[in-house]
């Protein structure tokens, strides 16, 4: 999938329930505003807060919405080995381009062979997989070195595909786009630009919920269109910083909240709290600006 890929935010009534048809109409609509992709329940999802029948539920609305499959990569990494095979073989049974996998984040400081046998036994349990690896160490607690990434792809290169890199450190995005094959997927896209420079296909980047045409053009003109990518990056620049100034998950529910009039996209699972109304009016000045 080359361009901008959305990790589409989950949308929940007042009782705490997905909001199901609000959550199609969302990822309908990113796709028609042209994201490549979507990635469901990533960490914008709020995939930490929702269980896995609900996951697997809503990944089967969206296949039943028709949405295509291969325009899907789900989040399916969790702490319990068991439990990411079950995500991971739900999504590839349903056809998904692929899953996006964290590394398991509950144990911390665990070596990088307790991590590769983690990645080798779920490859080895799952048919027909192609795994993008989920680097946010600022998150999880347990991140993936670039030597950890480049020997799991030589084990399995027909597998492990690619990676999503949200640490926001350009060393760390440019040592993986120098692993053979392997397709990386910054996780903002304040490093959209000199990514794709570098080989990248675009980024997965959760403003895409809220500005995901004005990321779009930019992916579009960084190849065709230098002089005017330099332009569009200020304009994309301005809304990630004034959105990454606040909580984001919440600062992008405030912000669809305030667009299409659905207070139900200020509801959050706790521990997360929708945003303060005094923030968000500071949030929704500096976006309209």
């Amino acid at each position: 999938m080359r361009g901008v890929l959305a990790p589409n935010l989950t949308p929940f009534e007042d009782d705490g329930r997905i909001a199901e048809n609000l959550y199609i109409e969302h990822a309908t609509h990113l796709l028609a505003q042209g994201c490549a992709g979507l990635i469901p329940f990533g960490t914008t999802g709020e995939a930490a807060s929702v269980g896995l029948e609900e996951r697997m539920r809503m990944l089967g609305r969206l296949a039943e919405a028709g949405i295509p499959a291969n325009q899907l990569m789900p989040g399916t990494g969790l702490t319990s080995l068991p439990d990411t095979v079950r995500l991971t073989r739900h999504a590839t049974e349903l056809g998904c381009a692929g899953v996006l996998v964290l590394p398991p984040f509950y144990f911390k400081a665990v070596s990088d062979d307790g991590l590769f046998a983690y990645f080798a036994r779920l490859i080895e349990d799952v048919d027909e997989l192609r795994v993008v690896l989920y680097h946010i160490p600022q998150v999880a607690g347990v991140g993936l070195s670039v030597l950890l990434v480049r020997r799991l792809r030589e084990a399995f290169p027909e597998t492990v595909v690619g990676i999503k890199d949200s640490s926001g450190d350009w060393a760390n995005t440019s040592a993986l786009l120098e692993i053979d094959g392997l397709t990386v997927y910054p996780g903002t896209e304040l490093l959209l630009p000199q990514a794709m420079a570098a080989g990248s296909p675009g980024c997965i980047t959760a403003t895409a919920n809220v500005n995901a045409p004005a990321l779009v053009r930019l992916a579009r003109l960084v190849h065709d269109d230098p002089d005017e990518a330099t332009v569009a990056f200020e304009e994309v620049r301005r809304v990630r910083l004034a959105v990454q100034a606040h909580p984001p998950i919440p600062a992008l529910k405030a912000l669809l909240a305030r667009r299409s009039g659905d207070d139900r996209w200020r509801n959050v699972r706790p521990p997360l709290q929708p945003l303060a109304h005094d923030r968000e009016a500071v949030l929704a000045e500096q976006v309209a600006a």
